[in-house]
């Protein structure tokens, strides 16, 4: 008997997935666990094992389809079998007769059947939605019970009569936007695959959230000047040099921990807010695939050295398609820097599940009033979008301002580990 092969659960709020491609051909004979389908999600390009052993029948998604957790995109059994999903389940299927005598007396009525026809509830469902008269069918099932695939066979025989369209009542024309020539595009880019992911993706969170965003601007002189001299010392021990990101992101993380209100999601249940235990730290990073959240675990209880370390393994291995889902779930908060750009401010989407997401823009030299002078100072502009829901807006000033008071005084964080 054939068994279902369904696209399987691929982690926390992973719904959909594009195939990328068949590891095995059509009919070829697999063993359990062997690497069979390869999918994209906006997190990862990963390998797909059978879960069964016999000969593999694929159904009719192909190379970049979008496809449902759960979906059945292959049927895995003996040679001679066709792709026929839900088999395995209907030999265990009541007929409408087993259903009628299992009525007992002050048990609800059941619904009408076709007589005595033998048919599975599936083959019911599927001649009800298709207009097939099940009492002119012969069953090719066990004892002549009518299957699903008697009932698709007697729907594609059967003519298709194509109904008129009733006359829709005059109306004013809407107004519809102007389509541009043929001639004017440039290129067509497909919303399919980790592109179109990430638009249903960021559509829901601003569909969903109720955003807010603070900005202020930062003294980042001191910050600076922090990076310079541990750059010097460790980049050639290290084997890199110690960037902004990672002491940003170190910053950040040990001020998650001591405002946990800003490291929360919803419950599943969306009847309560849950604060996370784990600083989870999410850095965007873009690659020729699309921006990807590459995820430091514990980031608060790591040091300089093993996050630089940790975080350049992250990336590289994102930029080479590389990832694992691992490398690319479970944050709490994410990071988000565009400075390398001139971008000075922007504002970002918020990285559903979590609560908010920082926007770093570029550090600036600028005239500024300091002890009642003006000096150049080198700025730095943070936006911090965060969703009210979770969060009022005092508190997440709050946890912003101590993000500022510790870039500004740098010996404020606290490197234990080097």
């Amino acid at each position: 008997m054939a068994k279902d092969f369904v696209i399987p659960n691929l982690g926390e709020g992973i719904e959909q997935a594009t195939i990328v491609r068949w590891l095995v051909d059509d009919g070829a004979k697999i063993s359990e666990g062997d690497d069979i389908l390869e999918l994209e999600t906006n997190k990862a390009t990963i390998p797909v094992p059978a879960d069964a052993e016999g000969y593999l029948h694929l159904g009719p998604h192909g190379p970049d389809d979008v496809v449902s957790v759960g979906t059945v995109v292959a049927t895995i059994g003996q040679q001679d079998d066709v792709f026929a999903p839900g088999s395995d389940q209907e030999a265990t299927e009541p007929t409408t007769e087993d259903t009628a005598s299992s009525q007992t007396e002050g048990s609800p009525e059941p619904p009408p059947t076709n007589g005595k026809v033998k048919a599975t509830p599936v083959a019911q469902k599927m001649a009800a939605d298709l207009g097939v008269e099940l009492t002119r069918l012969t069953g090719s099932g066990e004892l002549g019970k009518i299957t699903k695939a008697d009932v698709r066979q007697a729907s594609e025989a059967a003519p298709e009569a194509e109904a008129e369209p009733p006359p829709k009542p005059e109306t004013k024309a809407e107004a519809k936007p102007p389509t541009p020539p043929a001639e004017d595009v440039l290129a067509t880019v497909p919303v399919k695959g980790i592109r179109g992911i990430i638009a249903r993706r960021m559509g829901e969170s601003v569909q969903t959230t109720a955003r807010v965003t603070l900005v202020t601007e930062v003294d980042a002189t001191e910050f600076v000047a922090l990076r310079e001299q541990l750059k010097a010392k460790y980049a050639e021990s290290w084997g890199f040099a110690p960037g902004y990101n990672d002491l940003l992101a170190l910053i950040v993380a040990s001020t998650l921990r001591q405002f946990p209100y800003m490291n929360a999601r919803f419950s599943k249940d969306g009847e309560s807010i849950e604060q996370l235990k784990p600083v989870n730290l999410g850095l965007a990073v873009d690659t020729e695939r699309g921006l990807l959240v590459t995820v430091i675990r514990e980031a608060d209880q790591k040091g300089l050295r093993e996050f630089g370390a940790e975080f350049r393994e992250l990336v590289a291995r994102a930029r080479a398609g590389k990832s694992s889902l691992e490398d690319l779930s479970g944050g709490t908060f994410t990071i988000t820097n565009l400075g390398m750009y001139r971008v000075d401010a922007f504002t970002p989407v918020i990285n559903l599940p979590e609560a908010a997401i920082l926007a770093v823009g570029r550090i600036n030299p600028k005239p500024v009033a300091k002890n009642e002078e003006v000096v150049i100072r080198k700025m730095m502009t943070l936006s911090l979008v965060f969703d009210h829901r979770l969060v009022d807006g005092a508190p997440a000033a709050r946890f912003l301002d101590h993000v500022c008071e510790v870039i500004e005084d740098p010996s404020l964080l606290f490197l234990t580990k080097r």
